[in-house]
């Protein structure tokens, strides 16, 4: 997959911004590609990634960079995709905690003890979209392929968190329970959290039936405006990042704690895997995130 001379297919709201592009050397030689948020990098408390498709050794339908287990790809070629991305983050697999997704809206607190579960032993936990840990060193992992990837980072109390909000959890209010967490467990004040949403599926490429677009009116009445349009076949276009993002500002983080991507899974997938683009043949991107020592 030759995705050096690409461009990224970018949207334009002001609400949204620009992520950082890396590349790095692999030990092979191939350049691996990962985004990140400004916002987090200057605080110079955590490492994080966003994978792209470019710097792994799977193939076919999973090229080239694909750390996603349980969807058909070889475990040890998505293990070796790991080992590349923790290594950006100056970690390996004994470092990381992986989540066990299943659409819902429940958190786990990560302590020393998980350390290493889901890459290096099993995991001891099921129903988990979100990961939350004040442990330095740890490496929380999320994933997602249209669905909205969130990292947090409380500077102040020093607490991470990694979240996916399909459009389930973004309904249940994930992204609001992930605050009132942090809060609750650690002492967070909601107004001095930081969190990037970063690349999934926008508004014009997400279709969804009348009875997902109900939910999110009954669930969100005050800015259905923003987040839900009726296309020209009578069905509803829904923005789950900004869903995502308003919930964040009722939670009360400030304006300028918050970045969104301006990068859509489904405009791009040379460059990300998106389950819509590829109708259900992919792999998946991840979301990383480690507090530094």
């Amino acid at each position: 997959m030759q995705n050096a001379a690409k461009t990224w297919h970018r949207k334009q709201e002001s609400w949204r911004c620009s992520m950082e592009e890396r590349h790095m050397a692999n030990a092979d030689g191939s350049s691996l590609a990962v985004l990140t948020f400004p916002l987090l990098e200057k605080s110079g408390l955590c490492r994080h990634l966003f994978s792209t498709r470019t710097g792994g050794v799977s193939r076919g339908i999973y090229a080239t960079m694909n750390p996603g287990f349980d969807l058909g790809d070889d475990e040890e070629k998505v293990l070796e995709n790991h080992r590349r991305l923790l290594h950006v983050l100056g970690a390996e697999p004994k470092d990381a905690v992986r989540s066990c997704q299943e659409h819902g809206t429940h958190l786990r607190v990560v302590t020393a003890a998980d350390r290493g579960k889901g890459l290096c032993r099993p995991r001891d936990y099921r129903n988990t979209d979100g990961l939350m840990t004040d442990v330095p060193g740890i490496v929380l992992c999320i994933y997602a392929s249209d669905c909205v990837p969130m990292l947090f980072l409380d500077p102040v109390r020093q607490v991470i968190a990694a979240v996916h909000s399909g459009w389930k959890g973004t309904a249940g209010g994930i992204g609001r329970r992930t605050v009132e967490a942090m809060s609750r467990i650690y002492g967070c004040r909601p107004d001095d959290i930081l969190c990037g949403i970063g690349p999934s599926i926008c508004r014009d490429c997400y279709e969804v039936s009348a009875d997902v677009a109900q939910i999110f009116q009954r669930n969100f009445p005050d800015y259905q405006e923003d987040i839900l349009q009726m296309n020209d076949r009578g069905r509803y276009q829904l923005d789950l990042q900004q869903t995502c993002r308003r919930m964040l500002l009722d939670a009360g983080l400030l304006p300028e704690h918050l970045q969104v991507s301006d990068l859509c899974t489904c405009c791009n997938p040379d460059r990300l895997f998106s389950h819509r683009a590829s109708g259900g043949r992919r792999g998946n991107n991840a979301g990383m995130i480690m507090l530094l020592p």
